[in-house]
């Protein structure tokens, strides 16, 4: 196992997410306890020392079943993390009570990594506002020695980064970013990975294979990388560039089953970053991954200047484009929560009048349409 040093400790470098455990009859809320126990063991065993759950996972089970495979090891054996849910904001007035009973589901005295859950649009206000005291709370937490370590995971926009930054940033330790070759750019996950330089973060990250969609490409672009790599499998293509990214101490993959993990932990039995060709072999795929999927916009704002109804329609486009890449997900309703109602793509009403000025002759409006039929 590699291993990264950060402060004082090691670190594995790959570390086992719980948001997708095995499961009984494809019910989520219904961890198959027997398998994930099975797993910890074997993870315990092949060195990885890091464990990442929170209080949504499973319909709100991660935590129990984490906490239960976890007390079969010594404490200082392992790292555990969890994070308090400000992905739901009729949380924003629980930080005491949840965290108390994050630490009785886990069965543990303090927790090694702590982590505001989700920063983004639609939570950063409630966030930064000190009459929900979850900053407070959690610092104190930390002096108390009940949080060994104090970060944020973040699928926001850089602008709600900043902000976060701004008001908090001197005392996160580490930050959780949505971060693959794929979100390299499509996502800006390369400005996101500077903003933590610039600020000394170092970073954790989630989604290295998008859900699994980048372990599994087109019959053509699997062969451009067999060429280079004959004998890498092509979702450790996705963990070698990670590797490859010096800001990135933890890689977290949520594994299902027990061959996605002994994969994992063979790939990371040692370091093989990605050399200049095979890196541009891959940022090319993704130009062809994208190309074919999504609308070309710009963000010229030329449309924004003659759309009657005031949309930020480059934003529209580029949360349409998520949606549709992702193949639905929670990012982009999730961004849509904190836009105004009459700002929300359903309130496009054809008049096309952006349309015959968008340089790339983007159909909007029938775009729009779409967006809204995905939403439903």
């Amino acid at each position: 196992m590699i291993y990264r040093d950060f402060q004082d400790i090691k670190l594995s470098a790959l570390g086992m997410g719980s948001m997708r455990l095995p499961v009984v009859d494809g019910d989520d809320s219904r961890i198959d306890e027997k398998k994930a126990e099975e797993m910890v063991a074997f993870a315990m065993e092949n060195g990885v020392n890091y464990y990442d759950t929170a209080w949504g996972y499973h319909g709100g089970n991660s935590e129990l079943v984490m906490g239960k495979a976890l007390k079969n090891y010594p404490r200082d054996s392992f790292y555990l993390a969890s994070k308090f849910p400000g992905y739901d904001l009729s949380n924003m007035d629980k930080v005491e009570e949840i965290f108390e009973k994050q630490l009785e589901k886990c069965q543990v005295e303090y927790f090694d990594f702590y982590l505001f859950h989700n920063v983004c649009e639609m939570n950063i206000d409630s966030y930064l506002d000190p009459q929900y005291g979850i900053f407070d709370y959690l610092i104190k937490q930390k002096e108390n020695g009940r949080i060994r370590h104090l970060g944020f995971s973040a699928h926001g926009g850089m602008d709600v980064l900043k902000r976060f930054l701004d008001a908090y940033g001197e005392h996160m330790e580490f930050c959780q970013l949505q971060l693959n070759y794929l979100d390299w750019t499509f996502q800006n996950a390369k400005e996101k990975v500077a903003l933590m330089r610039e600020h000394n973060i170092p970073v954790w990250v989630m989604e290295p294979v998008r859900g699994g969609k980048l372990a599994s490409l087109s019959v053509e672009q699997e062969s451009k990388l067999k060429e280079l790599r004959p004998n890498e499998s092509i979702a450790a293509w996705a963990f070698r560039f990670l590797q490859s990214v010096p800001e990135v101490k933890v890689v977290l993959s949520g594994m299902s089953n027990m061959e996605q993990l002994k994969e994992n932990i063979r790939t990371y039995e040692e370091e093989k970053p990605l050399n200049e060709k095979e890196m541009d072999t891959l940022m090319g795929i993704v130009d062809e991954m994208v190309k074919k999927t999504v609308v070309p916009c710009t963000a010229c704002h030329y449309c924004v200047d003659h759309c009657t109804q005031g949309l930020d329609i480059p934003r529209l486009l580029e949360l349409y484009n998520e949606h549709v890449l992702t193949g639905g997900g929670f990012i982009a309703p999730m961004a849509l929560s904190a836009v105004p109602k009459d700002k929300h793509p359903d309130a496009c009403i054809g008049c096309r009048s952006c349309e015959a000025v968008c340089p790339q002759q983007i159909k909007i409006s029938e775009v729009m349409a779409d967006f809204v039929e995905k939403l439903k």
